[in-house]
Formats: C-alpha cells, sequence, structure tokens
C-alpha cells in the first residue's frame, strides 16, 4: 500500500471518529449491525468455507499451469478450445475485474482474437472460485448454482457476439502467435493433479454442510452426523498424496500462495462486510438505510429492477468477495432474487476503472458494444431467474 494512501485512510477514519453522532440511536444501531454481521461470518464461514477455499485456490494457482491455459487464445487455436478455455477460465485465474486486465491486454496485442480475448475478460474475474463458493454459502446454493452457470455461458455468447460483431475489423488485424513461457515439468499426472483438487474440493463440502432441514431424509442427516470423519479421512488422504506425489518445494509455494490470497482478500472482506452491515444490516434486521428505498429500487422481479442492479453493478468496483455480504444485506432488505442475480453477473466482471482502461486497449466502440452486452445479458438472466426462483 502506497504512503499517500496509507494517510488518506488515516484521514478518513479520522474523520469518521470526530464526526460520526454515535449519539444517535439509529447510528448505534448500524453499528452494531456491523459487528454482528462481521461475528456471523466468522463464526459461520471463514473456518469451514474461507480456509478450505483458500487452499483450493492457492492449489489451482500453484499445480495449474497458466501458461498451458493462455496457449489456447492464440490465433493457431481451434475455437472450440479457445472459446472452452476462456469460458472456465477465472476458475484457474482467481482473479479481479482490475487484476485480469493487465492479462487480457497480453494476449490481446500479441494476437489473440477479439473473440475468445473478450471471453476471457469476462471469465477471470467472473468465475473466481472462491465467489462462487461464498455465494452458494451464503446466499444460498440456487444463487450460487445459477450465478456460476450464467457466467459460464455469459463467456462464450459474449465472446461469439464480439467475434461476430467485429469480425471485419478483426480480420484486419496483425495476428500472429502468442509468446508464453514454456511450462514446467512436473513428476505427476494428470490424474493425480485432478484428484487432488477432488480431494480439496471434498474436504470444503463436508466441511462447509449445513445441517439438513427438519423434514430432510434420513441420509442427509445420517450424512451431517458424518461429516468431521469423513472430513479428516479426507485430510489424511490429502497428507498422503502431498507426502507421495508433491516436492517440499512445491508444498511451500503452495502455502505461499494461499497466504497470499488471504491476506489480500480478508482485509478487504472485513471491510465489505462492516460497511455492508453498517449500511444495510443483517436479514431481518435494519439499519442506516430503510428496506423501502431498496425495495422501490430493486424489489420484485420488474425489467426496471434488473436493469438498475446491472447497470450499477456494472459501474460499481467490487474488491473480492465483497459482492457477497453487500448482496447479503441488499437481500435482506427486500432485494428480489432476479436484481440479484443480475448484480452478481455484471458487478464483479465490470468496474468504470475496469472500463477505461478496456477502453484504453481495444477501443472506445469495442469496449461499449462490451459492457452493452454483458449488461443486456444480466438483466435477461436476472428476470430468468426472479420468474424460476419465484
Amino acid at each position: 500500500m502506497k504512503e499517500r494512501t496509507k494517510l488518506l485512510l488515516l484521514v478518513v477514519i479520522f474523520l469518521g471518529c470526530y464526526y460520526v453522532p454515535w449519539s444517535h440511536s439509529a447510528i448505534r444501531n448500524s453499528g452494531f449491525e456491523a459487528f454482528m454481521m462481521l461475528q456471523e461470518y466468522a463464526r459461520e464461514h471463514v473456518l469451514t468455507c474461507l480456509i478450505p477455499a483458500f487452499f483450493i485456490a492457492g492449489a489451482i494457482a500453484v499445480f495449474v499451469s497458466q501458461a498451458a491455459v493462455l496457449k489456447y487464445f492464440g490465433a493457431t487455436a481451434k475455437k472450440i478450445l479457445s472459446y472452452s478455455v476462456a469460458s472456465v477460465s477465472g476458475t484457474v485465474l482467481a482473479v479481479c475485474s482490475c487484476t485480469v486486465l493487465p492479462l487480457f491486454a497480453s494476449i490481446y496485442t500479441r494476437g489473440a482474437g477479439i473473440g475468445p480475448s473478450t471471453s476471457f475478460l469476462y471469465s477471470g474475474p467472473a468465475i473466481n472460485v472462491l465467489a462462487i463458493v461464498l455465494t452458494a454459502r451464503i446466499l444460498g446454493w440456487q444463487l450460487g448454482l445459477a450465478r456460476a452457470i450464467g457466467a459460464i455461458l455469459f463467456a462464450v455468447i459474449t465472446g461469439l457476439l464480439m467475434a461476430i460483431i467485429f469480425r471485419k475489423e478483426d480480420a484486419s488485424r496483425a495476428t500472429g502467435q502468442m509468446y508464453l513461457p514454456d511450462e514446467e515439468a512436473k513428476g505427476r499426472t494428470l490424474i493425480q493433479d485432478a484428484l487432488f483438487m477432488l480431494i480439496l474440493v471434498l474436504i470444503l463440502i463436508f466441511a462447509a454442510f449445513a445441517k439438513p432441514a427438519a423434514g430432510a431424509t434420513g441420509f442427509w442427516q445420517a450424512m451431517f452426523s458424518a461429516k468431521w470423519y469423513i472430513a479428516i479421512a479426507l485430510l489424511i488422504g490429502m497428507a498422503l498424496m502431498l507426502k507421495t506425489w508433491f516436492t517440499k518445494d512445491e508444498c511451500i509455494n503452495w502455502v505461499q500462495s494461499t497466504w497470499g490470497f488471504m491476506k489480500q482478500i480478508f482485509p478487504l472482506l472485513g471491510a465489505g462486510v462492516l460497511v455492508a452491515g453498517f449500511m444495510l444490516g443483517r436479514p431481518r434486521h435494519p439499519a442506516l438505510i430503510p428496506a423501502h428505498y431498496i425495495q422501490t429500487l430493486v424489489g420484485g422481479n420488474s425489467l426496471w429492477a434488473n436493469l438498475f442492479a446491472s447497470v450499477s453493478g456494472a459501474l460499481m468496483y467490487f474488491a473480492t468477495l465483497t459482492e457477497v455480504p453487500i448482496l447479503q444485506g441488499l437481500i435482506g432488505a427486500g432485494m428480489g432474487k432476479g436484481p440479484a442475480l443480475s448484480l452478481l453477473l455484471a458487478g464483479p466482471a465490470l468496474s468504470l476503472p475496469n472500463m477505461l482502461v478496456i477502453g484504453g486497449v481495444m477501443g472506445v466502440k469495442r469496449t461499449v458494444t462490451f459492457c452493452t452486452i454483458i449488461v443486456i445479458l444480466s438483466t435477461i438472466a436476472g428476470m430468468s431467474y426472479g420468474v424460476i426462483a419465484g
């Protein structure tokens, strides 16, 4: 963090301490809601959900080669492979809407077509594995699944539309083979890597396994009762895999990568939770912003509500994962399910700073078209999900 940023942060904190009227009952209640929401996250989501997810993200960053992913965006790559890889690249790269920009600029200026490039540009931040897991855990598996499916489809559709709209301009661009570093040799097979990633995912699933509802079948009750025994057995299996298949340096790099994600994201997430709790409160616990304001703007499932959520999400900047507590507060205050998905699909992938940089890379016309496509698709997806979810 730059010294100027530190100074600005200290000034903001000081002014908040000096001027915030904590003697007012509404302000005191909002402050209480902020810390209650933070405590809820710490107790219910950090140890059993976020920590395993961080280790998965760290493993993906270390054990999955980014060069192997990016090589499919070159001019000589098959289109089916290009769009398939681009549409799921977010699970491999785990970046936000600003971190993806240098990667996008690199592959686009070195010869990648506008279709695969923009698919990658959307997919990178939209299919962040940490965000998908946290969305499903806190906002419900239905919304988490809809977000994952919608983001993958959007990446492909956006890329195809951009390729069709700008096919003449794209054909006239000087294209060539992108230069990428050689992939490092490793002593494991693809199956071994896949099994290791599978066991990490299973640990996350069983550690975060919620208590079934009262009317659930005996199978789910039994799974909940045995969750920790299964999780411990999986941890033992993971330890054996690490000892047998991985080198000491790889294990150290994995831990360092995981720690890098943690120290980058935890402060931002904590700040986001506090702000969301202060402004919006927990579900069924009002805070500073009255619920009827939220219900007027994004309540229900109207075209206006979904379009407003899409445009607002596209202009706002969400630090990684902070969209989840913000949406938790908005939904608790009366936001509809459709607009919630609209914001989730448009918000993390776009932001005003992101748009300015994209414009400098591929031009204003292409940037406006790219953003318009995402806003329209997000609006349609939100309205459709709102009808299905009721």
